[in-house]
């Protein structure tokens, strides 16, 4: 049984529905082990697509604030090699990238083949956040969901895999997380006004997430609704995704890199250079 809902259009999903502390009876002890695996396979996936550099894949991470997308990606994709991952947290657009279209600055960041990529915060602001804070009418963000179907279409055909994750946290799970931070110096960096006045408008953030997912689940760029309130049940139900999406390819990979082998020890043989 998967830790996250999978979504991937065939039915609606019910936000409200969803036990942002997860189901199953698994405890921290045993998911924390289970993690570990996880991530460890997760790393030797990673490290055979990139040897046979023939997919990509990108990581999408989405959720309200203190909902844990840089703790998600510390916990998850730590034993992956850094040299074929890529992180790319998207701030408010600037001048220039807003003189392009909304997916035009998010297109330069999309991995390459053999590579990983996770955008921390992604295009979905533009039909979440500037939505709900006005900068965009509903139409617009309406006409925005077929772009976006269309563009992780195109990913696909380009042998990206995407995987998106909607870390679902409670109401009464962002408060308790926002005055822990202003509990500890360390985190005061985090400390925003803005964080607090964006909880105002938490159902319209809810309502806005919940039309997004249903626009644009699909079988070949999923939603994952990722129950988040607590942290080692988050880690565990991405880790186990991302795991079961990239695991049917592991002997594609491998069969890739054994004729390449097979050819490389063939041209030693022939130069001299190993025994027959």
């Amino acid at each position: 049984m998967g830790y996250a809902l999978r979504c991937d259009g065939s039915q609606a999903v019910d936000l409200a529905a969803v036990d942002t502390r997860g189901g199953g009876d698994i405890v921290k002890e045993a998911g924390k082990g289970e993690l570990d695996a996880l991530v460890k396979e997760l790393g030797e996936l990673q490290e055979l697509l990139y040897a046979a550099g023939a997919d990509a894949l990108l990581i999408v991470l989405q959720g309200m604030d203190t909902s844990g997308k840089d703790g998600t990606i510390r916990a998850v994709l730590n034993n992956m090699n850094p040299s074929g991952i890529h992180i790319w947290s998207f701030k408010v657009p600037t001048a220039e990238e807003r003189a392009h279209d909304f997916l035009w600055r998010h297109h330069l960041h999309t991995p390459a083949l053999s590579s990983v990529a996770v955008f921390n915060r992604s295009y979905y602001e533009a039909v979440i956040v500037e939505l709900v804070k006005d900068i965009v009418s509903p139409e617009v963000a309406v006409s925005r969901y077929p772009h976006i179907n269309d563009f992780e279409l195109l990913l696909d055909q380009s042998r990206t895999f995407v995987a998106k994750f909607f870390l679902h946290i409670s109401k009464e799970t962002q408060e308790e997380r926002l005055l822990a931070r202003q509990d500890e110096v360390e985190k005061w960096w985090k400390l925003s006004l803005g964080d607090w006045q964006e909880r105002q408008r938490w159902d319209e953030y809810m309502a806005a997430y919940q039309t997004a997912i249903d626009a644009t689940a699909t079988t070949w760029a999923p939603w994952y609704v990722v129950p988040s309130d607590r942290k080692w049940y988050r880690n565990l139900a991405v880790a186990q995704a991302l795991a079961e999406m990239l695991r049917p390819h592991r002997e594609d990979w491998l069969a890739a890199l054994r004729e390449r082998g097979e050819q490389e020890l063939a041209a030693l043989r022939d130069a001299g250079y190993a025994s027959s």
